[in-house]
């Protein structure tokens, strides 16, 4: 039997938080044929937001690279929300993008989004290996560090129903 996320996510370390809710008027998550497109998650647990701030002057690169991991792993809560617990419905990720709330002159945007690219890829294995753009912005919704958005690849029903059996 395969893992479950959060079987996954515990043998990493790590632990599954409850899905945030959007926050406005759009969906968390959105499928178009067999892909599936995760809204921007930003770095909150518990209904807070747990990195507030700018990389590059309230906010290290290690921090912003602990917010980008916390925004992949409710990208990852949201993917198995949709799958209502079938992590075996999902073929892999197709693509991140990232949003670093910066000061002038950041350079390092790629490193902080290595936080989610490195959680996506542990817990995915090859399957999670993606296509990424990381962007340097002058703020974000509540004066986040990051925000994370990603398209996934779902499973055909064929190749659900093969791994089930």
């Amino acid at each position: 039997m395969a893992q479950t996320l959060k079987q996954r996510l515990a043998a990493l370390g790590h632990e599954y938080p409850d899905a945030p809710k959007p926050g406005a008027n759009f969906a968390a998550t959105r499928q178009v044929g067999n892909l599936l497109y995760v809204s921007g998650q930003v770095p909150v647990a518990g209904g807070v937001d747990r990195y507030v701030g700018q990389l590059g002057s309230d906010l290290s690169l290690e921090q912003g690279q602990a917010a980008a991991q916390l925004c992949a792993l409710n990208i990852l809560v949201q993917v198995d929300r949709f799958v209502a617990g079938d992590f075996a419905k999902v073929a892999g990720c197709v693509r991140l993008g990232g949003f670093v709330n910066a000061v002038p002159g950041f350079a390092d945007h790629p490193k902080v989004l290595n936080g989610a690219s490195d959680l996506i890829i542990s817990v995915l294995g090859e399957s999670g290996r993606h296509a990424r753009a990381a962007v340097g912005c002058s703020s974000l919704p509540r004066n986040v560090a990051v925000e994370v958005e990603a398209i996934f690849e779902l499973a055909s029903i064929e190749a659900s129903l093969t791994q089930a059996r």
